[in-house]
Parts: C-alpha cells; structure tokens; sequence
C-alpha cells in the first residue's frame, strides 16, 4: 500500500488563492445547527468554513435557536432549517456547494432527517453525530456518494466499522492506514481517521496521512471544538470546488498549522482566526 505524507511541500497552495468576482464564484457553505444550547459547535465550523476562503456561508438553525444564534454570527447567514423537508427545499438553491452536519446536530428524528436530506447536496462533511445516526440507519450509508467525507475519530470509527477498527489498533506497520483504505472503499467516499496520525483514503484507493508528531507535536488540539473546526475548513474548501482529497488534505495540514501557530493555550475558536497568518506565511497569493 502506497501512503504519501502530508506535508508543506506536498500542499498546492494555489488552490488557496482566490480569483477576484463575485461572492458566490467561491462557494456556499451551508452548516447545519442543533438545537437551543447546542449551536456553538456549528457556529464554530462555519465560521472554519468562512476563514479559509468560501464565498458565502449560511447556519441552518432550528427555529427554537434562530435568537440565539443571531445574536453571536454577523458575516454569516441565517436560515430556518426546521427539518428534513425544509433542508430539501433549501438544497434546491443551486448556489450552494457543500454542506456539513453532526457537530452538536443531536441524535433524534430530526437530525436523521436531516442527515438524509444532506445527501442531495453537491459536497457533504458528515462528522460527530451524523456519524453516529450513520452507524444506526443502512439508508444514509445507502445515500453517500464520492464527494462525501467522514471524519471520524477512533470511537465514531469503532462505531461505523467496529471490525476496520479492531484492525487499526493491530501491531503492525500502516494499519491505521489500511483500515482507512477499507473504510473508504466500503462507504464509498473520503474517510478522514483523525487523531495524531490522520490518515485520509479515498474509495480508489488513495491513501494520505499527516502526523502532527515530533516537531509537529500539537497536544493542545485536544479541546473541545477543535475536531467542529475542522469539518468548517474541509467543508469551505469543497464549496470551493476542490477535490475532496485535497480539501481533506489541505484542512488537516493547516488545522495543525494553525495549532503550532499558536502554542499552548489553544482553545477551537483560536483557529480559524489564526488561518490568515498561516496563509501569509504560505504565500498564498490571488489566482
């Protein structure tokens, strides 16, 4: 099995770049809220979404926490996404290029619904607890498609593949690696297997891993919200357009970068506020 590290110099850092035109020419992210008391983790990647360059992004909010998300967002957009139904009729808007769903989303009928009504968009990041509701129910598994990405840590993981992921845990060189590759294959789309080695494999076969070890040790991204942040950047790359694999390998090397940037003390909502100076440090200039 072939593995390419993620690295600095592996990254096209002209995909960052933006070329000048209207909002709407860079993508719109849509991502998808819990309920009253339970907004901040989606707050927090679209706000992820927004830093790292989506031309538009909207929180779709359950009318129980339309005030209280109004109150904390002003850059990104509102929208009453009540259930299922209503996210059908939002996606019908053909301006918008990816969706993310799970963190905080909840587990009852309505973030089932919602979670198979995602399907349908163009891009889709499932994390957090659209993996779990995906673990319980074969009809999301059935609805996935390639420009889907899960992002899974290794308990969402023991969850959707409890076989795949006993064989990570083995002895042996890459199994984290392999059990990601079958993974991919499996579901059909991306898989990101987070964690201080994250591995991203693709359903043909592609395997990538970035280790945030040794010198690019980040211990502090062990704080809640951190794993929201980065399904915001994935998620702001594939409305972009950018390939899955490379929106997923783009996120996690600057997810990290961010983290390094700045050092101990690190809580989520640092990080999306720290991209622009990795950007600058990257060159990343207009197309």
């Amino acid at each position: 099995m072939q593995i390419s590290q993620i690295t600095r110099d592996t990254l096209d850092v002209t995909l960052l770049g933006k070329k000048p035109g209207h909002k709407y020419d860079h993508g719109h992210a849509l991502v998808l809220s819990g309920g009253p008391g339970k907004t901040g983790a989606a707050r927090m990647a679209a706000r992820g979404a927004l830093r790292i360059g989506a031309g538009a992004v909207t929180l779709g909010v359950p009318p129980a926490a339309q005030l209280e998300v109004a109150v904390q967002v002003t850059a990104i957009m509102l929208e009453r996404i009540p259930d299922g139904a209503a996210l059908a009729d939002v996606l019908k808007d053909n301006r918008i290029s990816a969706l993310c769903l799970g963190p905080a989303l909840g587990l009852g009928a309505r973030a089932a619904g919602l979670v198979k009504a995602a399907l349908a968009a163009p891009s889709v990041v499932l994390d957090a607890d659209a993996l779990t509701l995906m673990s319980q129910d074969a009809e999301i598994c059935a609805g996935l498609h390639p420009r889907c990405i899960l992002t899974p840590h290794m308990g969402e993981f023991a969850r959707l593949a409890p076989d795949l992921a006993e064989a990570a845990k083995a002895e042996r060189p890459s199994a984290k690696a392999w059990a990601a590759r079958e993974a991919a294959a499996r579901f059909g789309c991306v898989v990101l297997l987070k964690g201080p080695e994250t591995v991203i494999a693709t359903p043909e076969g592609h395997v990538r891993r970035h280790c945030a070890t040794h010198d690019r040790a980040t211990p502090w991204l062990a704080t809640a919200g951190a794993g929201d942040v980065l399904a915001g950047f994935i998620t702001g790359l594939l409305a972009r357009g950018i390939d899955p694999l490379e929106a997923a390998s783009m996120a996690a090397w600057l997810h990290a970068e961010a983290a390094l940037t700045h050092g101990p003390g690190l809580i989520a909502e640092d990080l999306p506020d720290l991209l622009p100076q990795v950007l600058r440090a990257l060159n990343v200039q207009a197309a």
